[in-house]
């Protein structure tokens, strides 16, 4: 059960960032496993969701949250990986401005431009 939670966890990480997952989750240890297994083992593989649609929670979460700009990167490209554009990630990250403020939309807008400019 253990092995086809993180199997399947793989799976779904892979269709979101690519083999870029594969060395993220590597270089982590257990926590790595951990990821793999509850976040896109269980969660990213409910029903209900679609890949595009839950991209658009996490990028939204994580500008909104702030300080998560290396974990923000890694989903601008997942969003752009299951469909995105970077016009809608940059309405995405302008919707937090009225939740979250300016300073975390800045930095999200930051990063935005970062992932285009290394595409």
């Amino acid at each position: 059960m253990e092995n086809d939670r993180f199997e399947r966890g793989l799976k779904k990480l892979q269709e979101v960032d690519g083999n870029a997952a594969i060395e993220i989750t590597e270089n982590l240890g257990d926590l790595g496993k951990y990821v793999v297994e509850f976040a896109f083992g269980d969660i990213y593989s409910r029903e209900g969701l679609s890949l595009r649609e839950r991209e658009i929670a996490t990028i939204a979460m994580l500008t909104a949250l702030g300080g998560r700009e290396p974990q923000l990167e890694v989903h601008i490209n997942g969003g752009l990986n299951v469909g995105l554009t970077a016009k809608e990630i940059e309405e995405i990250i302008i919707q937090t401005v009225a939740y979250a403020g300016f300073p975390t939309a800045i930095n999200g807008m930051n990063v935005l431009k970062k992932v285009q400019a290394e595409k």
